[in-house]
């Protein structure tokens, strides 16, 4: 006999073959169980601790999953899942992850009878060509664009609103129906960009600002027809609070005397040259206003410093002043009053004054400044305001008017619907069903499991509105099995077996479409994995670990080794 060889090192562990599938699928389910409860909208609500301390109380999946410290590489890709959902479409990051789960729970079972892997993949890949193709059947266009008739208005107004509805449905918010839905198609309306080709931008992360401020109560909350930033005037007191129709400028520059780039020494002989130097200065800043002044302005606010100097020429002029602002905001402002941001005041020139706002106010909310600048004619960035009983509270309602925004950009963007309440996965699933018995080969079985797969999410809303699991599934599969109504679902707050397209439950078909792709695909790809190496240490620094016994010399050759710094 041959001395066995020993390849890996001692400290390795190995794990090959089924065990790791099976270690895979045990992993992914577990994290699936774990945001499970929050489907549907009788969902359960999750409380988080985070590092600092503080308490994240939601049943937005993604954010659940965001907070979760995972040890198990499996499980820790399927939270990558909910991410990418979250970044690309911004809902359905809970579907992603128990349809992920659940495909990869059927394979088990084929893993088991020792069916290769690639097998399973390729049935997946095909099942999942199909589902797409299903849904671009059974998608519903609505015009968005459309605001000719008002007819057609009133039924893309209606379509949009029971969608970003139904999107919130799910959330906490629910209790407060319109009002999240209102915010948020208010809010992705305005700021929509045609591109034309009747293509249209929607930026939700640059041009809506969701400002949350404690007290007050919900019903509170609206979007401004144009912004709001935490800053008050610089000089209370002096300059006005409220101007009407304000002529706005925005600079990113300094108004303050420049200081030298580099440290300059001036030696002075007489007295009377001190005074110069300070007419100097004093005379630099009377020129900025007085460049700026010239446009009469009402109102002027600069990204940077401002100083009291200047501040005693604006204030004598009558024009208030707002400093320090964050560039962000200022974007923003420029935007809505139709002001372009100016880097030099020698450069301004008229086409430069922000005149479409249609007041300037600064009002005290709470115990904070806040300044307004509000009724813009056509504003194209908007700040929606939040108010609320708590903190946890605001942020929760902030993360589900986000989602609710993401929804209502995804149907301007691509106008089609696709119905909800686990009707469209019912009728994919019925569809593939009848599809599989003619696949020949050894594929027809994978298949057929990921057809059956799709009923998760149907489902898990059963379950989570307490009804008789069996007797309702069943009763959807055989009114589905005959393909006679591809609307037919479950009302998630009921449980009843309702009409979709009565009800007004829909999700956006790219939110469906996404959520097929992301859950198929990781679950194909954690299924090509078939071992794991784990323990492998980068090389440790002095003083670390076993490195205390003998102290390591560096050498020449890995004093530029980027590996020596601990973890």
């Amino acid at each position: 006999m041959h001395a066995p060889v020993l390849v890996l090192k001692d400290s390795l562990k190995r794990e090959s073959g089924s065990k790791v599938h099976h270690a895979n699928i045990q992993a992914s389910k577990a994290v699936a169980d774990i945001i499970r409860t929050t489907l549907g909208p009788r969902s359960m609500l999750k409380m988080l601790l985070d590092a600092g301390g503080g308490i994240v109380v939601t049943n937005d999946g993604n954010a659940i999953l965001r907070e979760l410290d995972l040890a198990h590489p499996a499980a820790k890709s399927m939270i990558e899942l909910s991410r990418t959902q979250d970044e690309e479409v911004g809902d359905g990051t809970t579907s992603v992850i128990v349809l992920a789960g659940e495909m990869l729970h059927v394979a088990e079972a084929f893993i088991d009878k020792n069916y290769h892997p690639t097998v399973i993949c390729r049935a997946y890949n095909q099942a999942l060509e199909d589902a797409i193709a299903v849904l671009d059947k059974i998608a519903v266009s609505v015009d968005v664009n459309d605001h000719s008739n008002g007819h057609m208005l009133i039924m893309a107004g209606a379509a949009m609103l029971g969608l970003v509805k139904s999107c919130i449905a799910t959330k906490f918010t629910s209790h407060f129906g319109d009002l999240i839905a209102d915010l948020a198609i208010d809010a992705t309306m305005a700021v929509g960009v045609d591109l034309g080709q009747g293509l249209r931008e929607v930026d939700i992360k640059k041009y809506i600002k969701v400002e949350k401020v404690p007290g007050g109560q919900l019903e509170d909350s609206r979007v401004l027809k144009g912004v709001m930033f935490n800053k008050d005037i610089v000089a209370p007191g002096k300059m006005r609070r409220k101007i009407l129709n304000p002529r706005i400028v925005l600079l990113d520059c300094p108004l303050e005397y420049k200081k030298g780039e580099n440290q300059t020494n001036a030696e002075l002989l007489k007295e009377e040259d001190w005074g110069v130097l300070l007419k100097l200065e004093e005379e630099y800043i009377e020129n900025l206003c007085a460049q700026i002044l010239k446009f009469k302005p009402d109102l002027v606010i600069t990204e940077k410093g401002l100083s009291d100097l200047a501040c005693h020429f604006f204030s004598k002029a009558g024009v208030s002043a707002i400093r320090r602002l964050r560039k962000t905001d200022n974007n923003r402002i420029a935007r809505a009053c139709g002001a372009v941001v100016v880097n030099r005041p020698d450069e301004l020139q008229e086409s430069d004054v922000g005149t479409g706002a249609g007041h300037f106010e600064v009002r005290k909310i709470g115990d904070e400044f806040f300044s307004f600048i509000e009724e813009c004619k056509n504003p194209k960035a908007c700040t929606v305001l939040l108010r609320g009983a708590s903190k946890d509270l605001l942020n929760e309602v902030e993360r589900n008017l986000q989602d609710a925004m993401s929804v209502s950009r995804n149907i301007i963007k691509n106008p089609k619907l696709v119905p909800g309440g686990g009707a469209s996965e019912l009728t994919v699933s019925a569809t593939l069903k009848q599809k599989s018995s003619s696949i020949e080969g050894i594929e027809k079985w994978p298949y057929e499991a990921a057809a059956i797969a799709f009923e998760a999410i149907p489902r898990t809303l059963a379950q989570n509105c307490g009804v008789n699991v069996i007797r309702t599934m069943t009763a959807l599969q055989g009114k589905h099995a005959n393909g006679e109504n591809p609307w037919i679902g479950i009302d998630g707050i009921t449980g009843a077996i309702v009409d979709m397209q009565e009800k007004r439950i829909w999700d956006a078909y790219n939110v469906k479409a996404q959520t097929f792709k992301t859950a198929i695909e990781a679950a194909c790809m954690l299924l090509r994995i078939d071992d794991i190496v784990s323990g492998i240490k980068k090389k440790q620094a002095p003083g670390a670990g076993q490195a205390q016994s003998k102290p390591k010399i560096e050498e020449e050759g890995d004093a530029d080794n980027e590996q020596m710094l601990p973890e």
